[in-house]
């Protein structure tokens, strides 16, 4: 089934809908044009174009999974990030336990391409959801679903759907510990933890299987406070095995782990102690998979322990000059419709003339209008109108949804496959 839903997207027509593609290659399907094995640079695809490296793209996918099972960690890569059904086949094949997601329409997505494990990392109270939530578990006994409770209320609302659904499989919870005042969601305190715990166990349409939560919110995060919060959640575990809460479970989760402290999450994780029942210690870092030249650069725990590895960023935004006007100023063709920005701006960091490349030497994006990059260049910058720009993009969450169909690149610009996203 996942191979011939994936197999599928390599069908679908070449059109009008993707950008960057090459316009004579409209009719062809996906398939067919990446079997045409096309250069990026000389193939006849447009500007602005997004690609991501081949190589790097790799790189990537083969650092966390050895990350991951050198701490004993299982993973369930937050599939938010890419959207890309071909991804999350690549890191299932890449030993993930799972792909965690946020919202139900990406929940439907990952099962429309056979994913079997989804970890929800949201209280789910919206009724015709858990309607497709309860159909699927009972259509599919394989078929592992996970989310998040963090109120009374949203236990109640939960269970009173589900009932009403004729759910004949209990939905799996796991209670979100708050990672402090002022951050994110998540229950608060350990007492009001209990009193979601007692109104899981009082609701016939759930089961309560551990324990999680995030702690990229926790309030200055600091390798300190980082540690102290993790504790806190391990803590939560015990205390809950304690009590008997996870009695009959064959394995107890206890889930968090971003793409900035998974450092932390594996010292703190090899600290669980023995519970009652085996524990999955589930890491959830999803923009590792393109990593980024920005914020994930600055943030990635592989800064602070370099001997353990190191991530590439796989994106390049290519863009080309359309403007000019002074010598101090140029514009080129991709803007907030083409580029991340919530996080930083892009990052020159290449130009091509005539298919020689060169650093971006001297040129500082300064700002983005709706289809253009405003350019600061220096003296030093060698810049026409026409070259080509290559874009580092900082934060992939908010690059991926910008493009439907993306170009995967080998470094001398064969594309070798497409990327399709479902936003």
């Amino acid at each position: 089934m996942v191979l011939d839903a994936l197999a599928r997207l390599t069908e679908e027509r070449v059109d009008h809908r993707f950008k960057g593609l090459p316009p004579d290659a409209a009719g062809l399907t996906v398939g067919e044009l990446a079997a045409q094995r096309r250069n990026l640079f000389t193939g006849g695809f447009t500007t602005p174009v997004l690609a991501l490296s081949a190589e790097r793209l790799e790189h990537n996918l083969a650092a966390l999974e050895t990350y991951a099972e050198r701490h004993g960690l299982a993973f369930a890569p937050h599939g938010k990030t890419s959207m890309a059904p071909q991804l999350f086949q690549r890191q299932i094949e890449r030993g993930a336990w799972g792909i965690t997601l946020a919202v139900p329409h990406q929940a439907r997505v990952a099962r429309a391409y056979g994913i079997r494990r989804i970890f929800l990392a949201n209280e789910l109270v919206d009724a015709a959801a858990l309607r497709w939530v309860a159909a699927e578990q009972d259509a599919d006994p394989a078929f592992r679903f996970v989310c998040y409770v963090d109120s009374v209320r949203g236990v109640e609302l939960m269970d009173a759907a589900l009932t009403a659904s004729g759910a004949s499989r209990p939905v799996d919870v796991v209670v979100e510990l708050g990672a402090g005042e002022g951050a994110r969601t998540g229950v608060r305190t350990e007492a009001e933890c209990a009193a979601v715990a007692d109104a899981v166990a009082g609701a016939r349409t759930l089961r309560l299987v551990g324990v999680a939560g995030y702690e990229g919110e926790v309030p200055g995060a600091d390798p300190e406070r980082v540690r102290a919060w993790l504790r806190r959640l391990v803590a939560l575990a015990v205390d809950f095995d304690k009590a008997g809460r996870f009695a009959g479970l064959d394995e107890i989760v206890v889930s968090t782990g971003g793409s900035a402290w998974f450092d932390a999450v594996a010292d703190v994780f090899a600290e669980v102690p023995e519970l009652s029942a085996p524990v999955l210690k589930l890491l959830r870092s999803g923009a590792y998979v393109s990593h980024d030249d920005g914020h994930y650069e600055r943030l990635t725990p592989f800064n602070r322990v370099p001997r353990e590895g190191g991530l590439e960023p796989a994106f390049r935004l290519w863009t080309q000059v359309v403007s000019r006007p002074t010598a101090e100023q140029a514009f080129t063709n991709a803007g907030k419709r083409d580029a991340a920005y919530d996080l930083d701006l892009p990052v020159a960091k290449v130009v091509r003339r005539d298919g020689a490349e060169r650093p971006a030497t001297g040129i500082e994006v300064t700002g983005l209008s709706d289809q253009h990059a405003w350019l600061r260049t220096s003296g030093e910058a060698d810049l026409e109108v026409g070259d080509w720009v290559g874009l580092g993009l900082s934060h992939p969450c908010t690059s991926f949804d910008k493009w439907v169909l993306i170009p995967v690149a080998e470094a001398d610009g064969t594309v070798v496959d497409y990327i399709r996203t479902f936003f």
